[in-house]
């Protein structure tokens, strides 16, 4: 049996051991984040943005014309016949900005699509107006709630739901590991469904970030929490105490980075605007800006996104059983042949077998309490 100083260096060297492995996590969260965060907001620029000239003369032709030129594929500028029509594009999401030359030229935005595409569409035109020596007349033709001046309310309401959902995983996959999968599936829906009330209370009675269909808001906010639990709680079974680094590189590194709520994908680097086409923070984020601010143009998409990823969810908790069920039954046969009467050959083995036993019972103890402290405190 071991014993004295040599035990106690070797109990030692195991918890350093298994405290530099639990380091690699936080660690790989830096990494990720500076990459997510900086690669899409460090330096935002337009690409592609599209923007109306309304008129059809030549001198609408050449304006247009030059601002595509001079913007070197910043802009993606387009002649429309009248006003309406350019309205109509801001409407539909079709443009950002629309430019009405003239003696008094007026400029059509629509702040509730994107307050920062807005922005950078008015500097390009205000530039422009002055170039013409006339002041321009800033038309927001989609104004956003009043207690959300900038727009971007949305985009933190977000963010509110997403922590809610994915520090519940940690507690339902990791605390909850020991329950049935079919009770820990049930409190997912359950905490995703608080999570959405609590979303609806701060978007609407709280902050005022909408002012009219508050209901169409929850019932989004609970597809997509409901998503995000679902497919971590499936995860865990799978990936165990990398759970957390998982959730939070799809559904913050990832999610939050390509939803839109910032800088929509006209402004930020390609691979950010390919994700905003599906993935679920984008979807809940234009689903949220359809449904409230422009009469439900496109809603049917954004709902579909979020059902998906609510599917894949329900997909990730079947895989999840079946893997279960599976370890349950290959560990009945070791159970059995670990109840079968073994001879012994002295005592002293017998107690050293017996030692040994109990230390891997307590390491695994004691990397199982590390592994759920470390998943709520970084999960939050």
């Amino acid at each position: 049996m071991s014993t004295g100083p040599s035990a106690a260096a070797g109990s030692q060297a195991a918890a350093l051991r298994h405290v530099l492995s639990h380091l690699v996590t936080p660690l790989l969260m830096c990494v990720g984040m500076g990459l997510a965060y900086l690669g899409a907001f460090h330096a935002p620029e337009p690409h592609d943005l599209r923007v109306d000239v309304v008129g059809s003369g030549p001198s609408a032709q050449v304006l247009a014309q030059t601002l595509q030129d001079k913007g070197d594929g910043a802009l993606s500028v387009r002649t429309v016949a009248d006003r309406a029509t350019a309205v109509d594009h801001l409407r539909t999401q079709d443009s950002y900005g629309a430019y009405v030359p003239g003696g008094s030229p007026e400029l059509l935005v629509a702040t509730a699509s994107s307050d920062t595409s807005a922005t950078v569409v008015e500097k390009v035109f205000t530039e422009v107006a002055a170039g013409q020596g006339a002041p321009l007349k800033v038309t927001n033709t989609a104004p956003t709630a009043d207690g959300d001046p900038t727009g971007q309310g949305i985009f933190f309401l977000l963010v509110a739901v997403s922590i809610g959902s994915y520090a519940s995983v940690a507690v339902i996959g990791g605390a909850g590991a020991v329950l049935a999968l079919r009770i820990r599936a049930a409190l997912a829906v359950v905490a995703s469904l608080v999570v959405s009330v609590i979303g609806a209370v701060f978007a609407g009675p709280l902050f005022g970030i909408v002012d009219h269909g508050l209901g169409g808001v929850w019932a989004m906010a609970w597809l997509y929490s409901a998503g995000i639990l679902l497919i971590g709680v499936g995860l865990h079974t799978f990936l165990k105490r990398w759970t957390t680094l998982g959730v939070m590189v799809l559904f913050v590194m990832l999610n939050f980075t390509s939803s839109g709520g910032i800088f929509r994908p006209e402004l930020q680097p390609g691979f950010f605007g390919a994700l905003h086409s599906f993935w679920n923070g984008a979807g809940f984020i234009e689903g949220v800006r359809s449904h409230v601010y422009f009469g439900g143009h496109a809603l049917g998409g954004h709902l579909l996104v979020l059902g998906l990823w609510f599917m894949v969810g329900v997909v990730a908790m079947a895989l999840a059983g079946l893997a279960e069920r599976k370890r349950r039954a290959a560990a009945v046969p070791a159970e059995a042949a670990g109840a079968a009467p073994v001879p012994v050959r002295g005592a002293a083995e017998a107690d050293e077998r017996t030692e040994q036993r109990t230390e891997q019972r307590t390491e695994q103890r004691t990397e199982q309490r590390t592994e759920e402290e470390m998943e709520e405190a970084v999960g939050v």
